[in-house]
């Protein structure tokens, strides 16, 4: 469970055709600078989220649920609450996991692996995930939603997922949910709700013990 959330939450992908009821956009530096824009006037984000997890193995999905918050600069925390307790914490570059039997803390340095995740993460919330030069990533739109596929260059995240798909409201360019598929056929969305921007969320929440 303790690496649990890195599998899902963010892992690369293998571009697929264009996807059904999308289009390629037809402005992408505008959107770019539009993404990026919005992000700089976001301080802080506090979220609900649910968790669908689809394994083929089992014909129900396996739902958890949870809180989101994000402080700049490059503080995070992904806290479940349900039907286990789970939390990770990032903090500049120093991670606290803690699940029901212990908790760990470590530097993302000295993890490679995850020290690019982590940047995945942080560029998703920040609007810069289009300059992340360890992915190729290709935008398309629909009437309510930018969808932006990544493709890895890495072969350490291809090995581990076959795509991820971020969407994007148009209304305030925040990320309503990614979808992560893997070479199985599974597939985990975290959707987030109920999104609160710049609200009091302190360092407190932040603190790697």
């Amino acid at each position: 469970m303790r690496n649990y959330f890195f599998l899902i939450f963010f892992y690369p992908v293998v571009l697929l055709a264009q996807p059904k009821g999308f289009t390629g956009i037809k402005d992408l530096v505008s959107f770019k600078n539009k993404f990026a824009a919005a992000s700089k006037s976001v301080n802080t984000i506090k979220s609900d989220f649910i968790q669908e997890k689809n394994l083929s193995v089992l014909s129900e999905k396996i739902k958890s649920k949870g809180v989101f918050m994000f402080k700049k600069q490059n503080m995070a925390r992904m806290e479940y609450i349900s039907p286990f307790k789970y939390l990770l914490i990032i903090n500049g570059d120093k991670v606290f996991i803690k699940d029901a039997q212990k908790s760990n803390s470590f530097s993302s340095s000295n993890n490679k692996m995850f020290e690019n995740i982590n940047k995945i993460m942080i560029d998703c919330v920040q609007g810069t995930a289009l300059e992340n030069k360890n992915f190729t990533c290709v935008v398309y739109e629909n009437d309510k939603l930018y969808l932006l596929e990544l493709s890895p260059k890495l072969k350490a995240f291809k090995d581990l997922f076959k795509k991820i798909d971020i969407y994007i409201d148009k209304k305030d360019y925040t990320v309503n949910n990614f979808d992560m598929s893997d070479a199985s056929g599974d597939n985990t969305v975290i959707t987030f709700i109920n999104k609160q921007f710049n609200t009091n969320v302190t360092d407190a929440d932040f603190t790697v013990k």
